[in-house]
Order: structure tokens, then C-alpha cells, then sequence
């Protein structure tokens, strides 16, 4: 299809001609009149369309669409509500720069202030949390207007976009010409600034890798396996980075991240920002070269030695191919083996650990039986899912999610969809903590009733135990921070038509889980475990 054909309907079928030369595959919504000719446009022409039960999960779907397949994702939201009941994914998706698409019907133009249903100016609400928010005006707009949005989301920094259609808008008829096939700029690092960290690293005695989301969404996996064997560099990882190197790679460690920082005279962070989850790019006396994908990713509140910004690929291609001196690291890398392997050790008793209530670690460690190296693993959760990070290493790339630096619990679900949506044959599995469960777990209806089997496994410990803790060391008590015992999350699941089970004993959970994946539909498997082991203070979700 070039620029030069036209098409003609009504607005949903100008809007989906559009979404479909760039890429996207199906809709996530919750049903809303104001959005009904897009789903006609859907119906007719057998795109999928894939419902939920708060507007939330829809975002949190196209965003995990987003993350797992580089691409864009699609939310189509009701007016009013709708749209701010989607808002927290929106902020997800800017945080984590995710390129979701979201839709949202609007009150009709004509009739503006007179106090129509639903009727509110969303621009004000989402532009800080988008990269590009409109509303389109015409309907022989929309083409272009959807065109311009989806090639904001995907242009680096990666991230979310926003447009609204007036109700007259988009019900009527228009003609435009057809839009064609993405044209995504490419962002040209300066080569002074990569030679300048390629010099860095290589003339380091213990430098350290850690690389986050972006290596992932900008596909520069492979440059980032080319430039840590050229250099010889320890890799770490976190977010959609797990995985990039597989657990057994000699470059990939996990359990040794602090002694790496620790000891490192140089710490090169690619594709993630130097936020709380890394001190805030603070590693004591080490240099830091930061590696991003586009200016505006540059810490602001740090001067790194180095900070080469633009296309991820080409960066880390430059720094494989340094052809300059360099130190040798075979005893740094050494020692930080010998820092893994000890640690490994120590995690492998504790996921064995036979006790009574269940500790979370035995859960991830029955988990690493039965997951297989592709499964795709979510993370929904604040005391329980922290020991994810711990205890759980990816063996692929783009097989992890979690809500990112944003901290919004509720994506689970949603999560779970999109993957599912992405990987009908592998397994999904959702971690979710008992008062995450809350947020979501109405979702297992619409996962239930449209066929999209995963597996859910809750650590139910009864209270919020990232708060409940901390408040009792500060002031001696806590509130607010309890839940219902043993509450059984299984019996919910099953009324919304999956089903589970509750697991009180360690010796319980490996056939318990066992089930979960055989089971054909959605199974949560819902797991007692000890409201007193927990804060834990080493954790590589970061």
C-alpha cells in the first residue's frame, strides 16, 4: 500500500486501515458506545478484538503486546471513565517506554460545554504521561492523525500516545489517503562520545555491564552479547534485560551484583535509567558510562564519565569492534564466578527449605522445575515478587515482565492477556502477591471466557509486607496493612470460571503446579506462605 491510494469509510475503518500498516494485530478495550465504529471496523474485517473488565487491563495488555513484540500495542477506551480509569497504564507505558496506542472515544464536538455523557477534555490528563496527545478533528484526518501518533510512540525514546475522536468524528464517513509503511528515524550516536566509553571500559581493571528494558526494545540483544564478549565484561541485568545473556553464558551473573558495584572501578549502564532501582547511578568511586537511546534519557542528576545516546545497536556494535589496548579482566571475572557460585549455593537451600508455614523461596524454587526456558513470567506484586528477581533467571530475552519503575501493581492480568495474545503455545505465568490479587483478579472472567489459558501463582501471606514491616521497625505497630487470612483467591478464580487450589504445605507445591499447567484454562494456585519472611533487602528485580 502506498501514500498515493485512498480509502474511504467511516472513522473506525480509516483508524484500523491505519493501525494496520503499522503493525498491530488486535484491540484490547472495554466496551463503550462512543468507540462502536471501531469495533465494527474490527468485526467486519476479522481483526481481533480482546475485552476486559476495567479499563486498566486493556492498557496493561497492549503494553505487554508492546514490550514482548517491539511493536506497537492497541487500547481502545470509552470516553470519560474510560480513558482515566486507563491512565495508570498510560503512565506504565511512559515510564517503561513502551509504545501502546491508546484510543478514547470522546463527547461530540458540536455540542462541547452544553454537558454531554462522559464529557471532559482527557489532553490536559494524559499529555504529561505521553509522548504525543491529539485529538483529531476531521475525519478525513484520522489516517494521519493515527500515522503521526503510533510514529511518536515508536521513535526513541520509545513510549505511549493518546488520541480521542469526537463522537461525530469518528461515526462519520471519510476519505483520506492510505497510510504507508512506518518510517521510524534512526538515531546516529556521536562517535567522539562511544569511542570515549569504548576507551573507558577497556582500559578498566573491573568494569560491569548492566543492561535494562531498552536492550530488549531497541533489539539490540545480539550487539549487546558481541560487545561484553569483545570486552570482556561482566553482564547484569534488570527488566526486559533478563535473559539477554543466558544464565549460563560466562559473562551473565546475577547473585553477585553487589560485590560487582561494590568492587567495579567502571559501571556501564545500558538501557535503563539511573534511578532508586540502581542507587540512583551513585556506585562510590567507579566511573559510569550511561548508555541510551536517545538524549533526553541522560541522567540529569549524575555526570557520567561517558553518555553515548542513540540507536542501541549501533552503540554497542561500535563498542565490540574497539580496536584500542585494553586491560585484562580474567581474574575480576573470576572472582565475581567465585561470588556467583556462593551465592547460588546458599539460594539453592533456601528454595529447598522445608518449612511450615511455606517460605517464598520454596515457591520459586518448585517454580524453576516446571518453567520452561521460554516461558513467559510475570511479575505483579511488591514483598512476593521482589523474590522473583532473586530467584527466577530468565534464559531468554523478552520472557520477563514486571510493572517497571513506576511501581503500579494491577498489570498481572492484563500482562497475562497480552502474553498470551503473543505466545499461544508457551506458558504464561503470573506471580502475584495477595494484595496485588486485588487490583486484577476480576480479569481471570474475561481470560476464562475467550479462551487464554495461564497459570497464577499468589503468595498469600495476609498482609501487605512491604508496609507492614518497615512501619512496625519505625514506629513500634503498624495499620493498614492487613488482609484476610488464608483467604482463598483459588475459590474466587473458580466462580470466574477457572479453577486453582490452596497449598499450605512445601511438599504440596511441585504437583500443585504441575496441574496448573496442564489445566487448559486460567489456574491459580494459591500458596500460604510465612507473613513473617519477608522484606527481602537483596532482590535483582531492579
Amino acid at each position: 500500500m502506498t501514500s498515493t491510494e485512498r480509502i474511504e469509510g467511516h472513522g473506525g475503518e480509516l483508524a484500523l486501515a491505519a493501525l494496520r500498516a503499522y503493525g498491530v494485530t488486535e484491540m484490547f478495550t472495554l466496551s463503550g458506545g462512543h468507540v462502536f465504529p471501531l469495533y465494527d471496523a474490527a468485526h467486519k474485517s476479522g481483526f481481533p478484538i480482546f475485552d476486559v473488565r476495567h479499563e486498566q487491563s486493556a492498557v496493561f495488555a497492549a503494553e505487554a503486546v508492546a514490550k514482548l513484540q517491539r511493536r506497537p500495542g492497541l487500547a481502545v477506551l470509552t470516553a470519560g471513565p474510560g480513558v482515566t480509569n486507563g491512565i495508570s497504564g498510560l503512565t506504565s507505558a511512559y515510564f517503561n517506554g513502551s509504545p501502546v496506542l491508546v484510543v478514547g472515544g470522546r463527547a461530540p464536538a458540536f455540542r462541547w460545554g452544553a454537558g454531554s455523557l462522559q464529557e471532559i477534555d482527557h489532553l490536559p490528563l494524559v499529555a504529561p504521561v505521553t509522548k504525543h496527545a491529539a485529538t483529531v478533528l476531521a475525519t478525513d484526518e484520522i489516517p494521519a492523525a493515527f500515522a503521526a501518533a503510533l510514529t511518536a510512540a515508536l521513535t526513541a525514546h520509545r513510549g505511549p500516545a493518546f488520541l480521542d475522536l469526537p463522537l461525530e468524528v469518528i461515526f462519520s464517513v471519510g476519505e483520506a489517503d492510505a497510510v504507508a509503511a512506518p518510517d521510524v528515524p534512526l538515531l546516529e550516536p556521536d562517535p567522539d562520545e562511544v569511542a570515549r566509553a569504548a576507551r573507558l571500559i577497556a582500559a578498566a581493571q573491573r568494569p560491569a555491564i548492566i543492561a535494562g528494558s531498552d536492550v530488549y526494545a531497541g533489539n539490540a540483544v545480539a550487539a549487546l552479547r558481541e560487545a561484553a564478549e569483545a570486552l570482556q565484561v561482566p553482564v547484569f541485568t534488570n527488566g526486559m534485560g533478563r535473559g539477554a545473556l543466558p544464565p549460563e553464558h560466562p559473562l551473565a551473573f546475577a547473585k553477585s551484583r553487589r560485590v560487582a558495584l561494590k568492587g567495579a572501578d567502571v559501571v556501564v549502564v545500558i538501557g535503563t535509567p539511573l534511578d532508586f532501582r540502581l542507587g540512583f547511578g551513585d556506585f562510590g568511586g567507579a566511573q559510569v558510562v550511561h548508555v541510551v537511546d536517545a538524549p533526553a534519557q541522560r541522567a540529569v542528576h549524575v555526570t557520567p564519565a561517558a553518555a553515548p545516546a542513540g540507536d542501541l545497536r549501533l552503540i554497542l556494535s561500535a563498542l565490540a569492534d574497539y580496536a584500542g589496548e585494553r586491560e585484562d579482566h580474567a581474574a575480576w571475572i573470576a572472582d565475581l564466578r567465585l561470588a556467583e557460585d556462593a551465592a547460588k549455593a546458599r539460594d539453592a537451600e533456601e528454595m529447598a527449605a522445608e518449612t511450615d508455614p511455606i517460605r517464598p523461596a520454596r515457591v520459586y524454587g518448585e517454580l524453576r522445575k516446571v518453567l520452561a526456558r521460554n516461558a513467559v513470567t510475570i511479575g505483579d506484586g511488591g514483598d512476593f515478587v521482589s523474590y522473583a528477581g532473586k530467584y527466577l533467571e530468565p534464559a531468554e530475552p523478552g520472557t520477563w515482565l514486571d510493572p517497571g519503575p513506576y511501581g503500579c501493581l494491577g498489570t498481572g492480568l492484563g500482562y497475562a492477556m497480552g502474553a498470551r495474545v503473543t505466545y499461544p503455545d508457551r506458558q504464561v505465568c503470573v506471580l502475584m502477591g495477595d494484595g496485588a490479587a486485588g487490583f486484577s483478579l476480576m480479569d481471570v472472567e474475561s481470560l476464562a471466557r475467550q479462551g487464554l489459558p495461564v497459570v497464577i501463582v499468589v503468595g498469600n501471606n495476609g498482609i501487605w509486607g512491604l508496609e507492614k514491616h518497615p512501619m512496625r521497625a519505625m514506629y513500634g505497630y503498624d495499620v493498614a496493612a492487613d488482609l484476610q487470612p488464608e483467604l482463598r483467591y483459588d475459590d474466587v478464580v473458580t466462580a470466574l470460571g477457572g479453577a486453582g487450589e490452596t497449598v499450605a504445605k512445601a511438599g504440596e507445591l511441585g504437583p500443585a503446579l504441575k496441574r496448573a499447567f496442564e489445566a487448559g484454562v486460567p489456574y491459580l494456585v494459591n500458596v500460604l506462605t510465612d507473613p513473617a519472611d519477608a522484606y527481602p533487602r537483596s532482590s535483582n528485580l531492579a
